[in-house]
């Protein structure tokens, strides 16, 4: 099965192409691929994409090969599944994972494909997809932690064409927004990514009119082929033939289950380098499954190569074929359908973490330590004073992993256009007040260089209604490197307007809140680089200046402040001499611990208890109906607790906050509330 291409055949004629006009192509590309961006931003109306512009733009060549855009191509596992021709004035529309090779990955995510059309030849494709607020389902935002099922998840769209030869389905149209919650965002949303295709459409249009058909397309051929030959050069350079092998841990899949392993071996057989994930844990029985198509893990691995190595090698699609990926299938990173995938986000980012450890063994000049970790998501929904449905959608940051060039970023975005929301925008649109939006001294790992702090966010809701929460870094923690500590964990804190506190887990849906609540939203730090005692004392006294290190924090680094915040040289000299001497040896990798001693210090340390070994009991098949979704349970105490805990899932001990450096954040927060 795959989409037949409707078009009047035109001879394939490569051509030469002069430098000048080669250049001008690329960057008007380029500037197409911005320009739509700026449509989305400026025609949407979620806070998702239009304030966090979660939205990805492609322009790709009639192959569906990328030249210009930001998360690789999606169009040929499209056109793989697609049972149907491409026209001419034809725009399709899915949001189903399963039905295009995981060209998306959720079925929040709508992918709008424009096949692009000169003179009845087709000479590329505009696409976009944006990841919408809601699309139906059994929890508003449409990412139950409990699912184990995508027929939980919301309204699931097979390929379509949305717009047949120039016309409008709007029954078919009216029939999806019929299944959400926010028909009008939604609409809006859609419209957005529609109209940034149509500019690319335009713009290419203008490029093939300009230098004309055939010096276009030679000119895309010419674009990948550079792109080619850079990339294997800096692949023999930088991937050796011998295999390396890391991994890292997703924390839980919401029903209590975990952690699951993410394992990789990376070697270079010629030109061609291979990943391959044998060893990594079945797919998940919750909705932490992440579909990986194979071209988006090529784009994640290049783009992360390059940003590493030669950032001035200019990224399209051209190299794919040097890449070889091989993911089992049935595991978390290929599952069989009809698992649950709504909650993939962590699964994304921790591999980020693997590839920075696999390509850190290759060039260890170029290790970074871990951070990306997760994308940790907020949703508030209920109704207001004037009867109307609300509904926010948010994504927050944590900590950017130090790398050997200096400190990590605090409280940034692992996807580098991803934007916060204003807090005014917040406060003007919902019924919440932020009561703090700060950075957490000392939750990124001390190292030479400093991993970036991870944020509190102090949510106080004016309206009850319900929370669902999606984070992950609450149970291992961001490893450092080559002597750096790891991040400190994330962790949620509710604070009742009764007085009482409680420990959330990191996954949950249904948190009833009431009007006066306030929800500490408190996300993990970036892991260090590198041997903290050789950092420059005044630079952590900078750090202590600025409210990004404490003054018992600066011990870690060995760096000892008086009572006016100087750095005292002599008691500096003699701490770092005391800890360089009672230390082990520094290691390539600190993780804080193993599985099995973090498991004993969970509790202690997080406030939950640690979750427990997955059981895997076979792929589940399509379900009849809903009877394999399990029933939310409440833990049989009498504080006061959240619904949407799972049964054996990471629950929170009455009246007990996390210890050591978490629980003097706690205390920290209790003792603001009480001042308030």
């Amino acid at each position: 099965m795959s989409a037949v291409i409707v078009e009047t055949p035109r001879p394939a004629r490569a051509v030469e192409v002069e430098t000048a006009v080669l250049d001008i192509v690329e960057n008007a590309l380029r500037n197409a691929r911005f320009e739509m961006d700026a449509v989305v931003m400026r025609t949407a109306m979620s806070p998702g994409i239009r304030e966090q512009h979660d939205a990805f733009p492609l322009i790709a060549d009639r192959r569906g090969r990328m030249v210009a855009g930001q998360f690789g191509s999606f169009i040929d596992g499209f056109l793989t599944g697609y049972d149907g021709t491409v026209e001419e004035g034809d725009v399709f529309f899915t949001s189903d994972p399963y039905a295009c090779e995981g060209a998306i990955s959720h079925a929040n995510d709508w992918l709008v494909l424009l096949p692009i059309y000169y003179n009845k030849a087709l000479v590329g494709w505009a696409a976009m997809f944006g990841h919408m607020s809601d699309v139906g389902g059994k929890v508003p935002g449409s990412l139950p932690t409990d699912a184990v099922s995508i027929h939980e998840e919301g309204v699931i769209v097979p390929p379509v064409k949305l717009i047949r030869g120039g016309t409008l389905d709007q029954q078919l149209l009216d029939t999806v927004l019929n299944q959400v919650r926010l028909p009008s965002w939604n609409r809006a949303d859609l419209n957005a990514v529609l109209a940034s295709c149509r500019t690319a459409e335009t713009r290419v249009r203008e490029l093939c009119e300009r230098f004309g058909v055939e010096t276009y397309l030679s000119t895309l051929d010419l674009l990948l082929e550079r792109n080619r030959q850079a990339m294997a050069k800096l692949f023999r350079r930088v991937v050796p033939e011998q295999p390396v092998t890391f991994e890292d841990f997703v924390d839980d899949d919401g029903r209590g289950g975990g952690p699951f392993r993410i394992k990789c071996t990376l070697w270079r057989e010629g030109d061609r380098v291979v990943l391959d994930f044998s060893g990594t844990s079945d797919q998940a029985e919750g909705s932490i499954n992440f579909l990986l198509n194979e071209n988006v893990l090529r784009m994640f691995f290049g783009v992360y190569t390059i940003m590493a190595v030669d950032p001035l090698i200019l990224f399209n699609d051209g190299f794919y074929p040097l890449v070889d990926i091989r993911i089992p299938e049935g595991s978390l990173l290929k599952p069989r359908r009809p698992a649950a995938v709504s909650c993939r986000t962590h699964a994304l980012g921790r591999l980020f973490d693997v590839l920075a450890g696999l390509l850190g063994q290759c060039q260890p000049d170029f290790l970074c330590a871990a951070g990306f970790s997760s994308s940790p998501h907020l949703m508030y929904s209920g109704l207001d004073r004037s009867g109307s449905w609300f509904q926010l959608y948010q994504i927050g940051f944590g900590g950017v992993p130090a790398r050997p060039v200096g400190d990590g970023f605090d409280g940034h975005s692992m996807w580098p256009s991803f934007t916060n929301v204003p807090n005014e925008y917040l406060e003007a649109y919902y019924p919440l007040r932020i009561e703090a939006y700060e950075s957490v001294p000392d939750s990124g790992g001390a190292g030479l260089h400093r991993g970036g702090n991870g944020i509190r966010v102090a949510y106080r809701f004016l309206e009850p209604g319900e929370v669902s929460i999606h984070d992950d870094r609450w149970f291992t923690k961001p490893w450092g490197v080559l002597g750096g500590e790891p991040g400190q964990r994330g962790t949620k804190i509710l604070e009742r307007v009764d007085g009482s506190r409680q420990v959330v887990p990191a996954k949950c849906d249904h948190l009833v809140v009431r009007a006066g609540d306030v929800l500490h939203f408190i996300t993990w730090g970036g892991g260090g680089w590198g041997d903290p005692l050789e950092r420059d004392p005044e630079q952590v006294r900078h750090d202590v200046e600025r409210g990004l290190v404490t003054v018992e924090g600066a011990r870690q680094y060995g760096v000892v402040l008086d009572a006016a915040g100087v750095v005292d040289l002599n008691r500096t000299r003699a701490l770092r001499a005391e800890l360089a001497a009672t230390r082990a040896e520094l290691p390539r990798f600190n993780r804080g611990g193993t599985l099995e001693q973090l498991r004993q210090r969970c509790l202690s340390e997080t406030g939950l208890e640690p979750p427990r070994d997955p059981s895997h009991s076979g792929v589940r098949a399509e379900p009849a109906g809903t009877a394999a979704c399990s029933t939310a349970t409440r833990p049989s105490t009498g504080a006061a607790q959240p619904s949407g805990y799972q049964a054996g899932g990471p629950q929170p001990r009455p009246g007990t906050g996390a210890h050591s450096a978490l629980e003097t954040l706690v205390h920290r927060i209790a003792r603001q509330v009480a001042a308030r």
